[in-house]
């Protein structure tokens, strides 16, 4: 265990935890919502600090995200628990653990370790992915440090709901945030993830650009009859255009039946792009569907002259149309993080 960082303590042993949204009001021996930060005779503790659900090497491109190092290898960590609980999640088992045991005997890995095999494994960065690194904060923290210290770069796959305490912590060691905005109303969170005041999502995207100069890709899972009308995806695109410019990435993704969601059908292809002619009409730049192994949208193209810029087939990349973050035959500014200007010749 490991104390937690951003709490107060309380009368009567309470404990607020402020690593996330929720602000949990924790009495002794309970739980905050995410299952994992623990009130323990009047102070609060990080059950998960260290253990691992998951380790693997993966492609950035299966973050996703298509615009920051390119064809790199990330080191990707996940833990155990999480501050919403999605109907369809397809990482409950991991996300929702519904016993310590678990927990408990999964694999350590301390920061240094994690580093470590990173290096060891020619990775070029560190992701906290696979469940909510928020709820890992302390853990996260301590890792981006060290990984910035020894030249990694440093992912958060999240849902977003962190604090503005969190973020301004965690901030100055973050190059990249990857965030899923799951719909565009209030009734739609609340169905899938059981939360409210889904609006400090977009100020905290919002945030981790404007003031961290993070990195900003964005994925929507479409989910028929809950946020696939166009008035919410209309919502997300033209948020992405005003408030994170019209380069920013927008995956949008196939939904397949999962976890209570059995009874859903998957995403129809001509919603997906649907959705792709909906975020081109709110002036996108970059569409892409995701779950979708072969289609078209993989190849990233200049926005102004249409040259191919990176084709991609899965998870592989191929850049063959910029000079460092240019388009070779406009050069246009594209605004594309590379791993070095080399691969870009």
């Amino acid at each position: 265990m490991h104390e937690a960082l951003l709490y107060q303590k309380m009368p009567h042993n309470i404990t607020r935890c402020h690593t996330c949204q929720w602000s949990c009001r924790i009495n002794p021996n309970h739980l905050g919502v995410c299952q994992v930060y623990q009130n323990i005779s009047g102070s609060l503790f990080s059950l998960n600090y260290g253990r691992t659900s998951s380790v693997a090497v993966d492609p950035i491109e299966k973050k996703p995200l298509y615009h920051f190092y390119p064809g790199s290898q990330v080191f990707s960590l996940g833990s155990w628990g999480c501050n919403f609980h999605c109907s369809g999640c397809q990482n409950w088992e991991i996300a929702c653990p519904d016993t310590y045991e678990r927990l408990f005997n999964s694999r350590t890995l301390l920061p240094e370790q994690a580093v470590n095999m990173a290096k060891e494994y020619h990775c070029q960065g560190i992701a906290f992915t696979y469940n909510e690194p928020t709820v890992w904060f302390e853990y996260t923290l301590d890792c981006a440090r060290l990984a910035k210290n020894s030249g990694l770069y440093t992912v958060y796959v999240t849902n977003g709901y962190m604090s503005t305490q969190a973020l301004d912590t965690i901030g100055p060691y973050l190059d990249a945030f990857r965030v899923d905005i799951k719909g565009f109303k209030a009734g739609t969170y609340q169905k899938l993830s059981k939360i409210q005041h889904w609006e400090k999502i977009l100020t905290t995207t919002e945030r981790a650009k404007a003031q961290w100069g993070m990195h900003v890709e964005v994925v929507t899972n479409i989910i028929p009859a809950y946020n696939d009308d166009p008035e919410q995806l209309t919502g997300i695109a033209r948020w992405i255009k005003t408030r994170l410019g019209e380069l920013t990435p927008w995956h949008v993704t196939r939904f397949y039946p999962c976890r209570d969601m059995q009874n859903t059908p998957s995403t129809p292809l001509e919603t997906l792009e649907k959705a792709v002619e909906i975020g081109k009409g709110e002036g996108l730049k970059y569409i892409y569907l995701g779950n979708v192994p072969g289609h078209k949208s993989e190849t990233t193209c200049c926005p102004e002259c249409g040259q191919a810029l990176i084709r991609r087939k899965g998870y592989d990349s191929e850049i063959c149309g910029l000079d460092n973050d240019r388009c070779r035959r406009c050069q246009s500014k594209l605004y594309i993080r590379l791993s070095s200007p080399a691969e870009g010749e």
